[in-house]
């Protein structure tokens, strides 16, 4: 059965082109040329993912990301992918910071897109489940099965990528990884030399989950080297 996929893309031909490639690969496109449209056409057939670009003619892709993450249910949860303008970080910080799964720059090689797809999809658990379904520390508690995080019973709101960011550290609870192991961990695109991605993420991680984000004692942070997640109970 093919995925289905949304982009929400104001550049009629770039959408079409990315369909045809993408199509060869198994996936579904659903085109919609501005942000208003993108959004009626995600709650009327919520896709697998989402691909989103930031430059829209009735309103940026940042506000689009920013209502798709205030939805209601599952449709909040919806992967997605923002497609930036090439050498601008600060979009891509904040695309990250709101809640987008990953972004990638234009212009962009179709082989990538799908790449970054395959690997987002991914991460949203496709593979075997884990033997162990739940990591509890102290009041916080990791349901993978359900891919869903609370603390004291209280949900806490992340995206797929920041859940098995998580996941991934929680693993490893006592251990120190470098950004590179993380990223190897969750399997996802390889990290550039000068990407704060992870920083942004593990950032909203700690806003969800530390009492007091700015002094977190759960994701530390271990200078020169990476992160660690501290053992310790509530």
């Amino acid at each position: 059965m093919s995925q289905h996929l949304l982009m929400i893309e104001d550049d009629a031909r770039l959408a079409k082109m990315v369909g045809e490639y993408l199509g060869q690969s198994g996936f579904e496109l659903n085109h919609a040329g501005d942000g208003q449209s993108g959004l009626l056409a995600l709650q009327a057939n919520p896709p697998d993912l989402v691909i989103l670009d930031l430059m829209l003619p009735d309103m940026d892709g940042l506000e689009v990301c920013r209502r798709i993450r205030s939805l209601p249910g599952a449709l909040a949860q919806i992967p997605l992918l923002m497609l930036t303008a090439k050498g601008d970080p600060m979009d891509r910080i904040i695309g990250l910071e709101i809640g987008a799964d990953d972004y990638l720059p234009k212009p962009f090689e179709p082989r990538e897109l799908l790449a970054r797809i395959r690997a987002v999809l991914r991460r949203r658990g496709e593979g075997p489940s884990p033997v162990s379904k739940q990591l509890r520390f102290g009041t916080l508690e990791i349901d993978r099965d359900a891919r869903s995080v609370s603390v004291a019973g209280q949900a806490c709101d992340l995206t797929s990528y920041q859940f098995d960011l998580l996941v991934a550290l929680a693993e490893r609870a006592g251990r120190v990884l470098t950004r590179d192991q993380i990223m190897e961990a969750v399997r996802g695109r390889e990290l550039d030399a000068f990407d704060r991605s992870i920083d942004v993420h593990m950032g909203r991680i700690r806003a969800a989950i530390e009492v007091d984000p700015k002094d977190p004692k759960r994701i530390l942070t271990v200078r020169g080297v990476g992160y660690v997640f501290a053992r310790q109970q509530d």
